[in-house]
């Protein structure tokens, strides 16, 4: 492991943080070594775990983003920080660097390569998302063929609710759910949850705090 770059994941949402972690661990340069669903759970994984970077999603429970970087840099002031954050706000982003932030990049972008934005930041770079340089194209205004009854059920997917829940949540039977989730697998392309969260994302497709 001492080749590679060990990374700690910091998300409140579950499916994201598994795809994510897909994303970097295929590539061979990069391991991650540790989850964590909020901002005071990374700080003590990264006391614990020693990680060269955390991928930390800005908005976070408890503790959120900002602070667990703060606090994870004033006792590891080599650990890179990697901020993650569906809002595009300069106000953010600068808030990021000062509290020591490696990088910035939004979890939306298209072009979204995690695995070069980790590998730039472990090597001393800075890393600043250029989609913030340009206006977002607002949501809903791409659907991806989906309608709208499946970009509200894609919505509930990603927020982790089980296909019973999304039933008692809209008024739908099981079964309509579960044709829906199909639907939508099949429109899109993709066939994993986790695949789903983080196309969603990059899409516009989808809200997550």
């Amino acid at each position: 492991m001492s080749d590679k770059i060990t990374v700690l994941l910091a998300d409140d949402h579950s499916l994201v943080r598994r795809g994510f972690r897909r994303m970097l661990e295929d590539d061979p340069s990069i391991v991650v070594v540790g989850e964590a669903s909020d901002g005071g759970e990374a700080v003590r994984l990264a006391r614990r775990l020693k990680p060269q970077v955390v991928v930390m999603d800005c908005a976070m429970p408890k503790t959120n983003g900002l602070e667990a970087t703060r606090q994870i840099l004033a006792g590891a002031p080599d650990v890179a920080i990697l901020m993650l954050s569906m809002h595009s706000e300069d106000t953010l982003v600068r808030q990021a660097l000062a509290a020591g932030a490696r990088g910035y990049i939004l979890k939306s972008a298209m072009d979204l390569d995690l695995a070069a934005a980790v590998k730039r930041v472990a090597a001393g770079e800075t890393v600043v998302d250029p989609a913030l340089d340009r206006p977002a194209v607002p949501k809903g205004e791409r659907t991806h063929g989906l309608t709208a009854r499946e970009l509200e059920v894609l919505q509930l997917i990603c927020d982790g609710m089980s296909n019973r829940e999304i039933a008692a949540t809209l008024g739908l039977s099981i079964n309509t759910v579960s044709v829906h989730r199909t639907n939508i697998m099949n429109t899109l392309g993709v066939h994993k949850a986790a695949e789903l969260v983080v196309y969603a994302l990059q899409h516009g497709l989808v809200n997550l705090p």
